[in-house]
């Protein structure tokens, strides 16, 4: 049943102190609203349940991206379509701008962003595997200040972050430390486009001598919070791309992942192709050497 417009309530206060404020002085009161995908997704649902919504779309400080000398700085309120586009994160990052051409379809990509898909904390988001996969870290604001923290730590559970009610998400820290590091990215979902996804991968390796450095792997839809694969990348860190220990690795992320029955995909479905893909991430990580 579709929600009736007549209850709710959208204001535009104009200017992030002024949001924070009223973050403030109501937590817990307001949703914070910017491009609005998932929000309408459920308004038109009938299942919405907040029904005071605070506009972000046009803040100047949250819509900005900022190449510094040691990181990239996104503003929450980038869309998909910002990112896709940037020629530094293109380059620099090339896992998060794959994720953002993942997200929907061109219009989505328009309205959606990235602070949106964190919030939303979906344990199918793009966008999460491949900014576990960089290191990235989340910059939180409120009125009583700033904080930044790994964005490995900022999932809890399903639907559950470490944003405290009066906090919005104000920009995610990209460093500048993976030039010549080899990326490697997958999705499966039903459709090659505008499809949530199965399962998803992304994944980057430091490769000298023909020795894994240091690796970085992040999935997707295969736990009630994105993952970082820990456990396997320090498996891995040092082997040989020639030798790498392939059917440890999955042993390792069978232990891992806890996967679900959904509409979308099964249990045991999750489970066997996550093992396939990491194991042709490492495949192409050996590939790649000869």
């Amino acid at each position: 049943m579709r929600a009736c417009p007549e209850q709710y309530d959208l204001i535009s206060p104009g200017d992030l102190p002024s949001v924070l404020a009223l973050l403030a002085n109501d937590p817990g009161k307001w949703l914070p609203v910017a491009g609005g995908t998932e929000v309408m997704v459920m308004f038109s649902a009938g299942k919405l349940p907040q029904h005071n919504l605070v506009n972000l779309w046009s803040l100047p400080e949250l819509r900005q991206i900022r190449v510094l000398e040691d990181a990239v700085v996104i503003g929450g309120g980038c869309t998909f379509a910002q990112i896709r586009a940037h020629a530094v994160i293109a380059a620099e990052f090339p896992l998060l701008a794959q994720a953002a051409a993942w997200i929907g379809g061109i219009a989505n990509q328009n309205r959606a962003t990235i602070a949106g898909n964190l919030a939303n904390a979906s344990p199918a988001a793009d966008s999460p595997p491949a900014l576990l996969a960089c290191e990235a870290e989340i910059e939180l604001i409120s009125a009583r200040g700033s904080r930044r923290l790994h964005y490995s730590g900022c999932h809890l559970g399903y639907k559950r972050t470490i944003l405290a009610p009066d906090e919005l998400i104000y920009a995610l820290h990209l460093p500048r430390r993976f030039a010549g590091w080899r990326s490697y990215a997958r999705k499966i979902g039903t459709r090659n486009a505008q499809a949530i996804s199965k399962v998803c991968i992304a994944a980057q390796a430091k490769v000298t001598d023909g020795r894994i450095q240091a690796i970085r792997i992040g999935m997707g839809s295969i736990a009630p919070v994105p993952l970082q694969l820990s456990e396997v990348e320090d498996l891995l860190a040092g082997c040989s791309v020639d030798r790498l220990p392939v059917v440890e690795s999955r042993q390792l992320l069978n232990a891992a992942i806890t996967p679900i029955d959904d509409i979308r995909s099964t249990m045991e479905y999750r489970r066997h192709v996550a093992g396939n893909l990491l194991e042709e991430c490492l495949r192409t990580l050996s590939e790649a050497s000869q």
